[in-house]
């Protein structure tokens, strides 16, 4: 059986995401109540420094796209490893507020150059017209990364502590993930007739181009300040809703199962509809859910309705934030646009988890419910307006 580049790629991106999410963003979930008792940080202080990797990742993401389409992503995703390697070693032997902060966000520049948006920049240069199932695929595959890594964290802490624990994820990506990109990415950028005449003469963008660029960052940055800081506050919003702790977590363990499953049926039927559509469904479900719970939250079908909706408007984002600016971009150039999508993303991503923890403390659940429902109206009008201004894209 012949394994082609970008089935390779795929399978060699789907295990580097796993472990990077799972040894990062996912970590503190497991690992953080004994950090926070090792180094006497409080635990606003210790889930901050995923705060700080989101923010300084995002302001190097401009910068990182551009170099993505030059060279293309073998080399850069091999350094992020190793960038990533040493800061979760580094980590490992913090002692307090300065050096663990310092950590992430060293951990920031190498998610900037070896996780989501250069992933999603690979498997366009590699799967070409295939990418948008190549970049489904990724979606799905790194949906697992909490299946994966909140047991192995737990169980490994209890034999090497935080510090073994970190020293063996930094090991990881170090031996298998550096090699992984290696082995499994090309050495360069696609190179085409296309390609050729936009490395020498890059044409100006027009004012629709600009106008497509704008709407797609304002509805992205919105459902980024949702998808990440709704979804650290999931539990406590239904429990102020008055869900018991029991029920409140059966609700929120199926925003997961509804991720994974619009992505399967994006992977199976996506060639079938175009995406704008698709981001049309993402952009309208999210407030129709959000909206529902506002109005009869407490009741538990209605709580229902809302977690499912958040979990598959999330899960299509997760795709269409690369595949939707690659129909209407194109290949030249991906990189730089994706790069500087993710600026504003990235710094959103860092402020909705203290935005609406305040919220939450000053007006309830209802508060983070209103303020994610307005954020999730202006992500829809934006997508309206995108789908208006652009046509229908496949």
């Amino acid at each position: 059986m012949i394994i082609t580049p970008a089935a390779r790629a795929t399978i060699g991106l789907g295990l580097t995401q796993i472990v990077g999410w799972g040894t990062t963003f996912l970590m503190p979930s497991v690992l953080g109540r004994h950090i926070e008792r090792d180094l006497g940080l409080p635990s606003e202080i210790v889930y901050g420094g995923i705060t700080v990797m989101f923010g300084v990742g995002a302001l190097f993401a401009p910068r990182v796209g551009r170099l993505l389409d030059r060279t293309g992503a073998r080399a850069v995703m091999a350094v992020g490893s190793i960038v990533y390697a040493l800061s979760l070693a580094a980590l490992s032997f913090s002692q307090g507020l300065m050096s663990y902060l310092l950590c992430w966000a060293a951990m920031g520049i190498a998610s900037t150059l070896a996780l989501n948006t250069p992933a999603s920049i690979a498997l366009a240069q590699v799967a070409g017209a295939r990418a948008r199932q190549a970049i489904a695929v990724l979606a799905i595959v790194g949906g697992f990364a909490s299946t994966v890594f909140w047991p192995v964290s737990e169980a490994l802490e209890v034999f090497f502590s935080w510090r073994g624990v970190l020293l063996i994820y930094a090991a990881v990506h170090l031996a298998v993930c550096a090699p992984v990109h290696l082995l499994t990415l090309p050495g360069r950028a696609p190179v085409g007739p296309q390609a050729a005449t936009a490395a020498t003469a890059p044409a100006a963008p027009s004012e629709r181009s600009r106008q497509i660029f704008l709407l797609l960052s304002i509805s992205f940055s919105c459902g980024a300040f949702i998808f990440t800081g709704f979804i650290v506050h999931a539990i406590g919003v239904l429990r102020g809703l008055g869900h018991d702790p029991a029920s409140a977590l059966l609700l929120a363990s199926l925003i997961g199962p509804a991720q994974v499953a619009v992505r399967v049926i994006e992977l199976m039927f996506g060639h079938r509809y175009a995406i704008s559509s698709s981001a049309l469904f993402a952009a309208a479900v999210l407030p129709l859910g959000l909206g529902l719970a506002l109005l009869a939250g407490d009741n538990f079908a209605i709580a229902l309705v809302c977690l499912v909706g958040y979990g598959i408007a999330n899960g299509l984002k997760a795709v269409l934030r690369a595949t939707l600016p690659l129909a209407l971009f194109g290949r030249v150039q991906f990189g730089s646009y994706l790069g500087r999508l993710a600026l504003p993303q990235g710094i959103v991503s860092a402020a909705a988890p203290p935005v609406l923890a305040a919220v939450m403390a000053n007006y309830g659940a209802e508060g983070v419910l209103a303020v994610t429902f307005v954020v999730a109206m202006v992500a829809f009008v934006a997508t309206i307006m995108l789908v208006r201004v652009s046509g229908t894209v496949r």
